[in-house]
């Protein structure tokens, strides 16, 4: 008897169908996999042989064949478990035709015939989606992702009885259990209010936040820059019902949204280690997976001690930073991953982290070479580079911090909503994302702005890209005074934050 189960196979952040073909014919006891299996989809033949008779159901003493078409696409991991029971029980008649064709299934399978969690449930929901599957049966701890795909059934199963249940129509679908409550920090851990001076730092922060530009802070131990950058998540716009998905088929593949949580409805916040490699960063393996930089798509990725990571790990973040994607070829397959992410990064001014230049133990040259290790190719793509100075005691035994992240999110929803009009139909959202030609269309200069930035260019050394960011970011300022025109404070104000390019690379 042969039958055909649809699947899928995860493919960098999305799903391809898979259609499992099992054959059980005559001849001796045997069962093989076909159609490039991984090491885990072959070793499925033990829990699919002890899963269905611990469920209750007769294993067949036959010749098993299960081939996973098309055959040209590698097929990894254990979600392949219950397709293939489902489809051997078909085969030997222990599963009937149903009303639910067509239909897939993704599931692994213990050996107790429980069904167990899968990766990318909401990847494979919205293959479902695309291809016209009307009903996709999932574990039931990932009922939650699935069902957020529009028009879309889903079953969930705990066990493979109950799916067999299920698809032979003598019960209904199992109650999805209830989602986990999304964790929540407290307000009192990420809010600006408890940042204590460095004004300079705040308003810098707040541009970012509004225009979706990258920012590297530059400033002695204990100035606060990890608490800045911790808190820039706090005042940026929440998640559309679009990125939401977005984000969430993203972290789903990469196997780290919580069991029962349902949705990513925060923006991801990452701050891998400096001792990351180009891989964990950027993506790699054979076949490609998802990086950090795809981790922190529509969020915040923090790297810490700038230049501490690796040169070759830092110059690999030029194409994400400028395209917003990453594209990794192996001799596997080519993965397209989506890495539109909000870059803060922090720095101290020397190697031994001085207090403050007034007591640096470090020469000139010596905090030139430190500083060196980041490129100029790197520097221009970072819109926004501050200068903060060592905490006086005065600010920091001060009553209160200033204004609080609420205040500063209200204007941040302002200003993108200012840039979301003048965008509309373009298919982009933020100051940052316009293209070159976009921008001039978009932003005129006035002739005070415009001579300004020629003189920026002259003095500084901006390049041609230094000079189109800078712009961006003085769009931005325009956004937050509620102006339409760019004048030539909002230059001056954003010329000002390339430091490194006047005091580094001057």
């Amino acid at each position: 008897m042969l039958a055909c189960v649809l699947s899928a196979a995860l493919r960098g952040v999305e799903a391809a169908l898979v259609r499992v073909e099992v054959d059980v014919a005559p001849g001796l006891p045997a069962f093989t996999t076909v159609g490039l299996p991984d090491s885990a989809v072959r070793e499925s033949r033990e829990r699919v042989r002890t899963a269905i008779r611990n469920a209750g159901f007769a294993f067949p003493a036959d010749r098993i064949t299960v081939n996973l078409a098309p055959a040209d696409v590698r097929k990894e991991g254990a979600s392949f478990d219950l397709p293939i029971a489902l489809g051997i029980l078909a085969a030997t008649g222990s599963l009937r035709d149903g009303a639910l064709d067509p239909f897939a299934v993704v599931g692994e399978l213990a050996l107790d015939g429980q069904i167990q969690p899968v990766r990318g449930a909401l990847a494979v929901g919205l293959a479902c989606r695309r291809r016209g599957i009307a009903t996709l049966l999932v574990p039931r701890d990932n009922c939650a992702e699935a069902a957020a795909v529009d028009g879309l059934r889903v079953l969930p199963a705990a066990t493979l009885r109950d799916a067999v249940s299920m698809l032979n129509g003598e019960t209904l679908a199992a109650t999805p259990p209830p989602a986990a409550p999304p964790a929540t920090v407290a307000a009192d851990d990420v809010d600006f209010a408890d940042v204590r001076g460095q004004v300079h730092a705040k308003r810098a922060l707040e541009i970012a936040a509004a225009g979706g530009h990258n920012v590297l802070l530059v400033g002695p131990p204990g100035a606060g820059k990890t608490m800045l950058a911790r808190r820039l998540a706090a005042i940026l716009p929440p998640l559309g019902r679009d990125e939401i998905i977005e984000v969430s088929t993203i972290w789903s593949v990469a196997g780290l949204l919580p069991r029962r949580g349902g949705l990513m409805t925060e923006r991801p916040f990452r701050a891998p280690h400096h001792t990351i490699s180009v891989s964990g960063l950027i993506g790699g393996g054979s076949p490609p997976h998802p990086g950090e930089v795809t981790l922190a798509h529509r969020g915040v990725l923090f790297l810490d001690e700038l230049p501490e990571f690796q040169q070759h790990v830092l110059e690999s973040l030029r194409q994400p930073l400028e395209d917003g994607r990453v594209a990794i070829a192996r001799a596997t397959g080519v993965g397209d991953f989506p890495a539109r992410f909000l870059l803060v990064a922090a720095a101290n001014p020397c190697r031994r982290g001085c207090p403050s230049f007034e007591r640096c133990l470090c020469t000139p040259a010596e905090r030139n070479r430190y500083l060196g290790r980041l490129s100029r190719p790197l520097l221009d793509r970072i819109d926004l580079q501050v200068e903060l100075p060592a905490l006086e005691a005065a600010e920091f035994q001060g009553g209160g911090g200033g204004i609080g992240s609420t205040t500063i999110r209200a204007r941040v929803l302002v200003a993108r909503e200012r840039q979301r009009e003048r965008l509309h139909g373009t298919g982009l959202s933020v100051n940052a994302e316009m293209s070159p030609r976009l921008l001039r269309r978009l932003c005129p200069l006035a002739p005070e702005g415009a001579r300004l930035m020629g003189a920026a260019m002259t003095r500084l050394g901006l390049s041609a890209r230094g000079h189109d960011r800078a712009l961006r970011v003085a769009r931005t300022i325009a956004d937050l005074a509620g102006l339409a025109t760019v004048a030539a404070e909002h230059c001056a104000e954003a010329v000002q934050y390339r430091g490194l390019d006047r005091s580094w690379r001057g």
